[in-house]
């Protein structure tokens, strides 16, 4: 090849040089002449390079290109350069080929300015015919030639180099339209990051005023709530290297964006509870040890805060801590947690500590600090190198620069503890060293001698009090040594344990327990290290799976059960705590048979435990159902407890949890539903109802096909079958109603249920032989209707005889179920059919009689198989009426009720005589479950030996809490039933005192009942008045709700309806800053954190208000739409970002106004109307600028507030857009500035749209397009195609790629000639064009671009158009508005 090459191309030269003399001396050289002396020289090379196969093309052009640059006569390089222009245009080699050759030759370089200057030149003149990818090819390349040039060369030689710039240029320019512009940013932005343009690339047009912004306003001030549904999504994802946002695509973004994140992560951690969150938004992963400086540095830098704070604190104690105490002990369960899983290191952060804090003189805090770096030490130390901890000492040269001895603190107080720390950890590191036989061992400090010798004095003494904190000093000082170590954490685990032979009663018949009934107090817990805390609860652990495998008859110590509930609260020890309560206590006493341990395990778990993480309770759940399938479970009180249980775990789940919890379960959907109870079933529906309301999961679907909830309904449907009463499924979503329409199960007939009953009651009256009768009532597959036939024995005969109880006994706890769901149909029946008066008195006597009584059926069951049956209409109102009866017709439950609340408080944890109080109660009210008072009644009385399991927190009244929950519910959605409800409420409402979640229940039910409740403002009223004042003596004031609301909204005016004013809903939205509500301890609080709180309790009382919920909405939204003189206009994006979370976290008809707000907007003056505004569009939207310049306008305040309102919107929310977008706003746009008003407010969420719900996204690039073409049709002139074009350059192939290719080529069709110029890279029919006009490409380039300069109308390159694309658009100002 290269011999042929060599020939042809040497004869062209030859050729040229003799016929450039023999013309020149005989005629004047003409163009055309050159054309034909062109061709001519070309001849030999046509017939060459048509028989070269496709695979050597490219060889073939690098020689060419190799053998121009080897020549020394820039005419003669400049003729070969045009036989190669010439070999282009008549289409014998492809333009790409010949630039990638030139470009990519190792011969181009910039001291060769000539063949510089020709090279660019001829690339210049046949770039045109390459299509758009080609041209961003060879703009990388171009630009990486560039880069070689250096900064400073001679001035001579200046003109010939920039004719690069001018390739450049051309490639860049708009109007020409070699590629999209967006393709062109993003080579350079690769190329050169923000600010680091290169000093020969001068792109002035690249960059100015009209962007499309690609980012929300105000993004970088918005906070999320932790724990709060909003703050699992993508939005808050930073980049774990940098802590900036991740950022997608090319257009613009707002500078700030591009900076750390420090703010926000710093925020979040200072909330307690938030250590999952800062792993999902960082990407850390607990598998993978992965160390991340920046987490690291934001820890140091919030201890350095916390120094602050204890610094500054008025009324600072070192004895008694401040206010900051909280905070320091969050930070010790921070850093604990991310130093163990190697995500922050140890070492580093006390050099960084210390760097930060020397020259500070910040040293009231220094106890506390050195406290939170004793828990890590005192529990790592030894399986870790001592040099790791020896930074610790420079802390103490800074932090303690006393010359003489520090006193010894007074041991009474807690706070003692934190005063001991530093001597402490020199124990530690002291003891490291001696095990290893370190040299690096160091002197006691002079001034720690005092502690020191006080803490040697009190290990040699062998008798310890539980009077001080001596104890809990020792247990911290010598944790690693076992020999001092053994005799204080002795002491604490017998003071638990309670000696051997001292014996107390628990309630129920002969159940009996270990003596000590004293739990540790919280501050002895808070004063032990971790590592004495683990050691506590690993001896307690042990010694419960002991007693387990013994099989003791003696029942735990209920200190030792209130004790170990008090350390599971304890987040840094959770892998003792917590998960080794689930994973193995759990599973070992199941194992062992210890049914009595289990039982108190469940009981703990019910009502004990707090803020246990959503995956431990539904394994838990996981767990009883697999034990309600075993047959030991099968009595009485395990089987009550195992089902009580689980109700409590199904109804407490958050409506943020259901989703991401179940669909862990989606492969086997069994393991976390009842196989045989449908009561647990149902309250499983009712819950996943609520949570895809709440959480707008199911927003614009009718459907539940595809959705992760499909499969666990098609397996409850295969478990229990059954039907929802029409005013349940009613309140129902729109998926879920239609799913139970179409899976409707046939009933069996009151009629012959009556029948059945009466046909069995004829067998029971016939059947002569005792065992006869018992094997046929109590066999399993006989009807479940015995209690029917009692009931009606108790109606004709006021007696049951011993079968009836020997019937009872055989039937078994789990099997008994069934028959109270018949007996609660039955019972409808019969008071539906009672003729009243005697007879109905007669009814709810025996009634009464069979719990109280006779102790057939507890409470608690009867009531919640009564509230899950599904009655229509008149029998659905008798249902209810039979619920009221039983709670309140016999005094024997409201006594119950009123004596529990009066003697008792919630604050558990603060309780020491807890036992002493719940003794006395069962000793009033003792629990009988097991038929005890039928035992009783029978001729003769029977003597029942039962052992009961031992009880140590529950009773009937804590049982029906979760039950009141589900019947409050079924009230509400029967609207005849509203006053009885309002009676139960006055009469058993106080019971809310005890309810865990009493917030979040009203949240939850004035959430999902919403438009239910909506016109009835006083049952609404009396709802939160009953839950809220049950809790009035427990709570310090301003705890929950306004002071305003408490004084206007409690108050029931039905003539005179309170209508809050503006300053109402700016001090309400006031609030969510921090500081308002009362501090407390978050670890047994209802909240994990402050926020949270603030969040619920504002939204209950906005719900609570007698106000339609659209007129809340606008309220809202006009506390920054509106001028406020209480709000500050400094922190306006922190009060936006408010509003987001309180208006997002309402039901929709609170926070669709913002709809109303935007079409408001677009139609405006401002938008639809360009002479309105002088200006330019962008400027206009540019929040941030006009605010600060005071300048700003109503539609930048209302594009911000959207921001932050979708921003913490969750996707269900979101999913309204494109419906909003094609239905309201589509025919309301038609000119440009409302065009790009629409592409600023939705364009941000597309990445979010894609990742969570990319049909939505598709639907809003289509909805885009149709847009565009309205405006392009309405509108004469387009000043902004530009930016527009860019902005769909970016949703194609950032987001949407081909997807939607064939709706979007039909729109761009119809557009006018300059737009689809600009966007013909995205349509299909473009491509065919370019391809087959790329003849033409050489002859019109420069004629083309010095049109299209001259007139400022668009012009495509000359290889790609057509003839409809050449049509001249109206003159357009476009070309001054150029930049991305």
């Amino acid at each position: 090849m290269e011999t042929q090459l060599q020939s042809i191309f040497e004869d062209v030269v030859v050729t040229r040089v003799f016929k450039s003399w023999f013309i020149a001396e005989m005629f004047l050289d003409t163009p055309e002449n050159e054309r034909t002396k062109l061709i001519s020289c070309l001849g030999a090379f046509r017939q060459y390079w048509g028989t070269l196969p496709q695979d050597s093309h490219e060889q073939c052009m690098q020689w060419i290109v190799r053998f121009v640059h080897s020549q020394h006569s820039p005419k003669r390089i400049s003729f070969l350069y045009d036989c190669l222009a010439m070999a282009v245009e008549t289409s014998l080699l492809p333009p790409r080929l010949v630039c990638v050759a030139l470009i990519s030759s190792d011969s181009l370089e910039w001291e060769r300015t000539r063949l510089w200057a020709l090279t660019f030149k001829l690339i210049r003149k046949i770039i045109g015919g390459v299509d758009y990818k080609g041209v961003r090819d060879l703009l990388k390349a171009v630009l990486d030639k560039i880069q070689t040039i250096p900064i400073t060369v001679s001035s001579a030689i200046l003109k010939q180099l920039l004719a690069a710039r001018e390739v450049v240029e051309y490639i860049l320019d708009r109007n020409a339209c070699l590629l999209p512009a967006y393709f062109a940013v993003t080579e350079i932005r690769k190329l050169y990051p923000e600010g680091q343009l290169s000093h020969w690339v001068n792109v002035f047009h690249l960059k100015g005023p009209h962007d499309i912004r690609n980012s929300f306003v105000g993004r970088c001030s918005l906070l999320p709530v932790v724990n709060n549904s909003g703050a699992i999504c993508n939005s808050w994802k930073l980049d774990p290297t940098t802590l900036r946002f991740p950022l997608r695509g090319m257009l613009p973004y707002d500078k700030d964006l591009f900076e750390p994140q420090t703010g926000l992560l710093r925020y979040v951690l200072e909330q307690p509870y938030s250590r999952e969150m800062v792993c999902n938004m960082l990407g850390l992963n607990k598998q993978q040890k992965q160390r991340c400086p920046v987490l690291e540095e934001q820890l140091v830098d919030l201890v350095v805060y916390a120094m602050e704070r204890s610094e500054t604190e008025e009324h600072f104690d070192a004895d008694i801590g401040g206010t900051s105490q909280l905070l320091w002990q969050h930070l010790s369960s921070q850093l604990i947690f991310f130093v163990l899983f190697q995500f922050a290191s140890f070492p580093h952060m006390v050099l960084s500590l210390h760097q930060k804090l020397a020259g500070r003189g910040l040293i009231k805090g220094r106890d506390h600090l050195m406290w939170v770096l004793l828990q890590f030490i005192s529990g790592s130390i030894q399986k870790n190198a001592l040099a790791d901890f020896l930074p610790v000492m420079k802390l103490f040269d800074l932090l303690y620069p006393e010359k003489e001895c520090i006193p010894v603190p007074d041991i009474s107080k807690p706070q003692s503890t934190h005063s001991f720390a530093m001597t402490c950890i020199w124990i530690h590191l002291n003891r490291k060293a001696q095990n290893d036989n370190s040299k690096l061992q160091i002197p006691i400090p002079h001034s720690l001698k005092l502690h020191h010798e006080f803490l040697q004095q009190s290990v040699r003494n062998k008798t310890l009090g539980m009077t001080d904190y001596k104890i809990a000093l020792l247990c911290n000082a010598y944790s690693t040594n076992s020999d001092c170590f053994s005799l204080p954490m002795g002491v604490l685990v017998e003071t638990i344990y309670g000696n051997g032979s001292m014996r107390i009663n628990l309630p129920g018949t002969s159940c009996m327990a270990s003596g000590s009934v004293t739990p540790l107090p919280m501050n002895l817990l808070d004063s032990l290290t971790v590592h004495a805390k683990m050691s506590l609860i690993h001896s307690i652990a042990t010694r419960v799976i002991k007693l387990a495998h013994a099989k003791s008859s003696l029942a735990l110590a209920p200190a030792l059960v209130e004790t170990y509930s008090r350390l599971l609260v304890y987040m840094e020890i959770e892998s003792l705590g917590i998960k080794g309560f689930i994973s193995q206590l759990l599973p070992n006493v199941f194992k062992s048979h210890a049914w009595g341990i289990l039982h108190t395990l469940l009981e703990m778990f019910s009502y004990r435990m707090h803020h246990i993480q959503p995956h431990y309770r539904v394994q838990l759940l996981s767990h009883l159902h697999s034990l309600a399938a075993v047959p030991q479970t099968n009595q009485n009180q395990l089987h009550l407890c195992v089902e009580s249980t689980a109700l409590r775990l199904i109804t407490a789940l958050g409506s943020s949890e259901v989703q991401p919890q179940f669909t862990r379960f989606l492969n086997d959907p069994k393991t976390v539903l009842s196989a045989e109870s449908e009561e647990l079933n149902r309250a499983l529906i009712l819950t996943l109802a609520r949570a895809t309301h709440v959480t707008d999961f199911f927003t614009g679907s009718d459907s539940i096909q595809g959705t992760w909830c499909k499969d666990i309904l098609q397996t409850i449907m295969g478990f229990t079958p059954h039907n929802w009463a029409s005013h349940t499924l009613s309140c129902f979503p729109a998926p879920l109603q239609a799913f139970f329409k179409q899976n409707n199960v046939p009933q069996e007939s009151r009629f012959n249920l009556k029948k059945n009953v009466e046909e069995e009651y004829r067998k029971w009256k016939s059947m002569a032989n005792e065992n006869d009768i018992i094997t046929h009532f109590s066999m399993q597959g006989s009807p479940p209707l015995f209690l029917c036939l009692l009931w009606k024995m108790l109606l004709e005969t006021d007696r049951i005889n011993q079968i009836g109880f020997r019937v009872l006994e055989r039937i078994g706890a789990r099997a008994l179920v069934a028959h109270v769901r018949t007996f609660a149909d039955f019972l409808v029946y019969e008071f539906s059919t009672s003729a009243g008066g005697q007879q109905l008195n007669k009814c709810i006597e025996i009634l009464n009689d069979m719990v109280w009584k006779y102790n057939i059926v507890t409470l608690d069951r009867l009531i919640l198989c009564l509230a899950m049956r599904s009655h229509e209409g008149n029998e659905a109102q008798v249902c209810y009426f039979i619920i009221q009866l039983l709670l309140l017709k016999p005094n024997d439950f409201r006594n119950r009720v009123n004596d529990f609340v009066k003697e008792n408080a919630p604050e558990h944890w603060l309780q020491s005589d807890w036992h002493n109080k719940h003794m006395n109660y069962h000793k009033k009210y003792p629990e009988k479950l097991y038929f005890e008072g039928l035992a009783e009644q029978v001729s003769p009385p029977l003597q029942l030996q039962t052992q009961y399991l031992p009880i140590y927190f529950g009773n009937v009244c804590l049982r029906f809490l979760p039950v009141f929950d589900i019947v409050i519910h079924r009230f509400l959605e029967l609207l005849p039933v509203s006053k009885s409800l309002e009676t139960l409420l006055d009469h058993l409402g106080g019971l809310y005192k005890f309810h865990d979640r009493p917030v979040t229940y009203l949240y939850n039910t004035l959430h999902y009942y919403e438009r239910h409740l909506r016109d009835r403002t006083n049952l609404k009223r009396k709802l939160v008045h009953a839950i809220m004042s049950s809790l009035k003596d427990n709570r310090t004031p301003g705890w929950c709700l306004s002071e305003t609301y408490i004084k206007f909204g409690m108050n029931p005016r039905e003539d005179n309806v309170w209508i809050p004013d503006d300053t109402y809903y700016c001090k309400l939205i006031g609030r969510l800053s921090p500081g308002p509500f009362p501090n407390c301890d978050w670890r047994f609080n209802e909240f994990p954190n402050p926020a949270a709180h603030a969040l619920h309790v504002t939204c209950v009382e906005l719900m609570a208000l007698a106000v339609p919920g659209k007129d809340v909405g606008n309220a809202l939204l006009n506390v920054v739409l509106k001028s406020q003189p209480l709000v500050p206009r400094e922190n306006i994006t922190a009060w936006m970002n408010a509003i987001g979370l309180v208006i997002t976290a309402l039901p929709e008809p609170y926070w669709i106004v913002l709809h109303d707000r935007i079409v408001s907007v677009l139609s405006s003056p401002a938008l639809t109307s360009e002479r309105e505004w002088a200006g330019n569009p962008f400027a206009l939207l540019d929040f941030t600028a006009c605010h600060q310049s005071y300048s700003e306008m109503n539609c930048s305040y209302v594009l911000a507030l959207t921001h932050a309102v979708w921003h913490h919107s969750s996707i269900g929310q979101l999913s309204l857009i494109p419906k909003f977008l094609s239905e309201t706003l589509k025919p309301i746009v038609q000119t440009e500035f409302q065009l790009l008003y629409v592409y600023h407010l939705v364009g941000p969420f597309l990445q979010r749209f894609q990742q969570e719900r990319t049909r939505c996204m598709l639907e809003i690039g289509v909805a885009f397009y149709e847009m565009l073409q309205a405006v392009d049709q309405h509108s004469q002139h387009l000043s902004y195609m530009d930016p527009i074009c860019d902005f769909l350059y970016h949703i194609k192939y950032m987001y949407t790629g081909d997807s939607v290719k064939e709706q979007v080529e039909k729109i761009i069709m119809t557009l006018r000639p300059a737009m689809k110029l600009r966007l013909r890279f995205i349509t299909h029919s473009s491509m065919i064009e370019t391809s087959s006009s790329a003849a033409a490409a050489a002859a019109a380039a420069a004629s083309s671009a010095a049109s299209a300069s001259s007139s400022g109308t668009p012009q495509p390159p000359p290889s790609s158009l057509s003839s409809s694309n050449t049509a001249a658009s109206p003159p357009s100002s476009s070309s001054q508005h150029t930049p991305i």
